[in-house]
C-alpha cells in the first residue's frame, strides 16, 4: 500500500465488460496516486454492500469548486453506464470508492483464480493432492 498508494495492488477481471481492453482473467495492477481523474483511466472501485470490486473506464468527470472530483464509469462492453451498479440515490463515484486505476496487466494469469472460484470441488482436489503428496514423499 505504501508504494502504490491502494488498498489491493492487484486484482483479476472477473466478467467480460471491459472487453477488448481486457480479458476474464487479467491480472491488473493498480496505483491510485493523487492526481485528478481523467476521462478514458480505467479505474477500479467498490461500491457500499459490495465486496467484488469493478474494473471499468471513466467516461465523465465532475470538478467541483472545492477542489474534489466525481466520476461515471462504464464497462467497455457494456451499452450503458455504471449508475445501475452505484448504490441507491448514487450518480457519481468519488476518491473513496475507488481502489486504484489500472497501470499494467498480466494477460490470463488469472485464470487460476478465476477457475478454483468457479468449481470449488477442484480446489479441494487440488489442496488434497497436494497434502497426499507431502504426506508420501520421502527425502
Amino acid at each position: 500500500m505504501v508504494v502504490t498508494h491502494s488498498e489491493s495492488p492487484v486484482v483479476v477481471v472477473l466478467s467480460g465488460s471491459m472487453e477488448p481492453a481486457f480479458q476474464r482473467g487479467d491480472i491488473l495492477f493498480l496505483w491510485l496516486g493523487s492526481a485528478p481523474f481523467r476521462i478514458g483511466e480505467i479505474v477500479v472501485f467498490k461500491i457500499e454492500g459490495r465486496d467484488i470490486p469493478i474494473v471499468h473506464r471513466v467516461i465523465k468527470v465532475h470538478e467541483k469548486h472545492d477542489g474534489t472530483t466525481d466520476v461515471l464509469t462504464k464497462g467497455d462492453n457494456n451499452d450503458v453506464d455504471d449508475r445501475g451498479l452505484y448504490a441507491p440515490d448514487q450518480r457519481w463515484l468519488n476518491k473513496k470508492h475507488i481502489i486504484g486505476r489500472a497501470v499494467g496487466y498480466l494477460p490470463y494469469v488469472g485464470m487460476v483464480t478465476i477457475i478454483m472460484n468457479d468449481y470449488p470441488y477442484l480446489k479441494y482436489a487440488l489442496i488434497g493432492l497436494l497434502g497426499i503428496f507431502v504426506l508420501t514423499s520421502r527425502e
